[in-house]
């Protein structure tokens, strides 16, 4: 390479990485000189990322900043014309754009627009904390904690909003717990376990944002006060008196009925196909497909059950939710006696050649397949299974999560029992008690009919 050409040459990335900035920092020009400030930050920001000493793309920047600035002012003095509260609302959005922009630009105010600012944010407070002692008074803390943690966003600070928010906070909060289902079948153990599983995953989910205010307790709340003839067949009244003892505001009570359930039997029986590729006389190689007799068992349970519940408010026994749904699902085991040899993407349901020959009869074989193993199982996924299978074949309870997962099918000579499949379909269930909960989450009990003797004293 010449040496008059390497100080050129060593330009040209600088060019290139000069370029992008450049050319955003142009494009937010003209964004701004047509009126669109906002995507004239847009673009001189990204070129601020990509050059941060680019002094064009700065002054591009400020000049948006400012525009959008100008026009905030404008819009935020004209609404607290009319609207006051709105204007300290669009007050915060302001001072939350002027610190995230800090990163690239100071957006400058005057001195009369800070006090302005601060007024309007004073008023919001004001009215914010009005509202909040107002619902104190009259025995709404979940409003009244809602209101005053409004009235220190508006203004840190303000008065004593945030002492009055932590007592409002402590007599807003609603303390749940379950009692373990009810089952017809007197199967304790199945209630006792849906009543843990809905449980565990409520308490996971309902946290703050989802609910501010409803806490999920554990177990030994209300367990560990009951008795062993208790156990499977507590009433109405006394999960509300057990759910007063322990000090919990709401008490989920139900029950669950008997489980219907269908089985069928199908067989898949014939032959299949496997290829095979051999070393003819002359030394090359011939592929032949030869016919496996093969035959796949299919089982196909339907469980269906039903699950009732109730949301109790423990002072009172008022019924703050109830909700009867049905649940099912279906459990598919196969089973094949087969054992496959060799490379598994060598075996087909049809050969090629007899595809080839007969399309209408490799159609029917796809059918019945589809109708015996399921419509998403293949032969390949069957021989797979088939061939892991080294331990005993036989239902175990470990087993189920693969079918409260949704299991295509598992490898199995038998079917899990009913009501296993019952506690499959009802894993599920609690979406909807989990929707009840939140509604409720931030009504007070006044608002709810729920009798309010010593409500205030918790």
């Amino acid at each position: 390479m010449p040496r008059r050409l390497a100080p050129a040459l060593l330009v040209i990335p600088l060019v290139l990485s000069c370029a992008g900035p450049a050319r955003l920092a142009q494009r937010s020009e003209a964004k701004l000189a047509g009126g669109d400030h906002w995507r004239a930050w847009e673009l001189a920001t990204r070129a601020l990322d990509k050059a941060p000493a680019n002094s064009r793309a700065r002054a591009a920047a400020t000049a948006a900043a400012t525009s959008i600035a100008d026009d905030w002012q404008r819009k935020i003095h004209a609404l607290a014309e009319v609207d006051s509260l709105s204007a300290a609302e669009q007050v915060l959005e302001f001072v939350e754009f002027r610190a995230g922009a800090a990163q690239y630009v100071t957006v400058a105010v005057s001195p009369d627009w800070s006090r302005e600012e601060q007024a309007l944010r004073r008023a919001g407070a004001r009215a914010h904390y009005q509202s909040g002692t107002a619902a104190l008074e009259s025995r709404r803390p979940k409003k009244a904690y809602l209101e005053l943690t409004e009235a220190e966003r508006y203004l840190t600070g303000f008065r004593d909003a945030a002492k009055l928010a932590d007592r409002a906070y402590e007599k807003a909060l609603t303390r749940v717990a379950f009692v373990p289902f009810l089952t017809s079948s007197g199967n304790s153990a199945l209630g006792g376990e849906v009543t843990a599983g809905w449980r565990d995953e409520l308490a996971r989910r309902l946290t703050p944002p989802a609910a501010h205010f409803t806490r999920i307790v554990g177990n030994e709340a209300i367990e560990g006060q009951m008795t062993v003839s208790q156990l499977g067949r507590i009433s109405r009244e006394e999960a509300a008196r057990l759910g007063r003892k322990a000090g919990v505001e709401r008490i989920v009570w139900g029950s669950i009925g008997g489980v219907d359930s269908k089985t069928s039997l199908n067989l898949f029986a014939g032959v299949i196909a496997r290829r095979v590729v051999e070393k003819g006389p002359d030394g090359r190689e011939v592929t032949r497909w030869i016919d496996v007799p093969f035959e796949v068992v299919s089982r196909v349970r339907t469980a269906t059950v039903e699950l009732e519940y109730e949301v109790i408010a423990t002072r009172g026994g008022a019924t703050l939710a109830r909700q009867r749904t049905q649940h099912s699902t279906s459990a598919r085991v196969l089973w094949t006696s087969y054992v496959p040899e060799g490379n598994l993407d060598a075996y087909a349901l049809v050969s090629e050649s007899a595809r080839a020959s007969d399309p209408e009869r490799a159609k029917q074989v796809e059918t019945r397949w589809r109708s015996v193993c399921g419509g998403n199982t293949t032969l390949r996924q069957v021989l797979e299974a088939r061939r892991s299978t080294r331990s005993s074949a036989r239902y175990s309870r470990d087993l189920l999560p693969r079918f409260v997962a949704g299991a295509a099918f598992v490898l199995l000579e038998d079917l899990p029992p009913a009501e296993d499949l019952a506690l499959a379909a009802l894993a599920g269930g609690w979406e909807q008690l989990y929707a009840d909960l939140q509604r409720l989450d931030a009504v007070d009990d006044v608002d709810l009919g729920v009798a309010a003797a010593g409500a205030g004293d918790r």
